[in-house]
């Protein structure tokens, strides 16, 4: 299966490393996030360059190495620019 299949569909085999990821997240007191802002992190910004195949493994291990940090500037700075944009539009 080529990378850009891989990362549109919700692989059924990862539910559990992402329901593992966001409840590290919930110990680490990060309690609103979910696994579709966690899946959306991963395809822009881990493997929005990749190209050819994913293995389950790599998604597997990608999604257990996120960090919260990084996973909150991601947020951060995806909410600046939708404000931006709603900015932009009353303009």
């Amino acid at each position: 299966m080529k990378t850009g299949d891989r990362k549109t569909a919700w692989p059924r085999e990862v539910e559990p490393a992402l329901e593992s990821k966001i409840e590290e997240f919930r110990m680490l007191g990060l309690n609103r996030v979910t696994a579709e802002e966690l899946w959306n992190y991963l395809k822009r910004k881990k493997w929005a360059k990749i190209e050819g195949e994913l293995r389950r493994y790599q998604l597997v291990a990608d999604i257990l190495a996120v960090k919260p940090g990084e996973f909150i500037s991601f947020q951060t700075v995806e909410a600046f620019r939708e404000e931006n944009v709603d900015l932009d539009l009353l303009r």
